[in-house]
């Protein structure tokens, strides 16, 4: 644990809060549940998602993509995860995991920036990608 100005970097019960609602996120994205994934996202119109083929801005936009897309088999391992949180309400967590897409084993990057508001923990950025 470390702190800078008044803010304290990786207090292990923030940190906690942080992994539980991300356990939360993968669950829901590995089983295609489109309303907690929802849920799970600020409804604030500077949202944004950068998925590997698509740039979404706003939750309307990320919505109606969850909900055009495909019902694919999601799951995936996860080969790391790191959650840092800067003070009580602002955090982000790292993943690095690897699925088959198209019967290849592709290495993919998961990035989110979350931010605890009244009603929870919210992703208010997010980006996947799959390295070459």
């Amino acid at each position: 644990m470390t702190t800078i100005s008044s803010e304290t970097i990786n207090d292990p019960a923030i940190v906690a809060e942080l992994t539980e609602v991300s356990d939360l996120y993968e669950q829901a994205l590995v089983t295609n549940d489109i309303d907690t994934m929802t849920q799970l996202f600020w409804d604030g119109e500077p949202v944004s998602r950068f998925g590997v083929t698509e740039n979404l801005y706003g939750p309307a936009e990320i919505e109606a993509f969850r909900k055009g897309r495909p019902l694919v088999n999601s799951e995936r391992e996860i080969l790391r995860r790191e959650v840092v949180t800067f003070g009580n309400n602002t955090g982000s967590v790292t993943v690095e995991f690897q699925r088959p897409v198209q019967g290849i084993l592709r290495h993919g990057r998961q990035t989110q920036m979350w931010r605890k508001f009244p009603q929870g923990w919210k992703v208010v950025s997010a980006h996947v990608s799959f390295l070459p």
